[in-house]
């Protein structure tokens, strides 16, 4: 091989060994700037993720859970337990039946605020007399004892379901009704009859 022949290879050589080194250096370059790219971008995400909510995203917060909270809680009056809600409230002038109401009651732990207010309708509730001595409920569907009840849970005593009119003769002082007016052929005991006008003031009229 001649002299020249050999600087020509020598030439051939360094030019492949300079190529390679600047294919290298550029893969480095780039490797190290998609480096730096990752690091910048992992603490803005990392700083977003752990930055503290806003006075105002947390006043939110508590708003909407006080919100949940209020939607979950009965309202109306906590029911007693073994009585039911139209025993211990009066609903007189309600739209709703009983049942429906004391359902509600049962259901919820809670008797519901009667539809027209929550306003007791019917008669002051005299202190130390039941509501069927003070009132006439002669015809009236409901015991005496559900009556009664209403009247001592919330001092009026309810308005007698046919209207309230006292029927029947104003029983006389010491006298019972039996001896004040002829009930003969009325199918009630004399005790029964005796009761009314005792409870009521008044002797109910006879019944044929």
């Amino acid at each position: 091989m001649s002299h020249l022949t050999a600087l020509r290879h020598a030439r051939h050589a360094r030019k492949a060994a300079a190529a390679m080194i600047i294919t290298v250096a550029a893969l480095g370059l780039t490797a190290c700037q998609d480096t730096e790219t990752d690091s910048s971008s992992s603490p803005s995400t990392s700083a977003s993720a752990s930055a503290p909510q806003s006075p105002a995203s947390t006043a939110k917060t508590t708003q909407d859970q006080a919100q949940d909270s209020a939607k979950g809680t009965p309202s109306g009056t906590p029911k007693k337990s073994g009585m039911s809600c139209t025993n211990q409230i009066n609903y007189a002038g309600d739209s709703r039946s009983n049942a429906e109401i004391n359902s509600i009651g049962e259901k919820t732990g809670y008797c519901p605020e009667p539809e027209k207010g929550g306003t007791p309708s019917g008669t002051p509730k005299k202190p130390g007399m039941s509501c069927t001595n003070q009132i006439n409920y002669a015809g009236d569907s409901r015991s005496n004892a559900e009556i009664n009840t209403i009247g001592k849970e919330t001092g009026y005593c309810p308005e007698p379901e046919k209207g309230g009119t006292p029927s029947g003769t104003p029983k006389k002082p010491g006298m019972s009704c039996t001896n004040q007016i002829n009930y003969a052929g009325d199918s009630r005991s004399n005790a029964e009859i005796n009761t009314i006008g005792e409870k009521t003031g008044y002797c109910p009229p006879v019944q044929k």
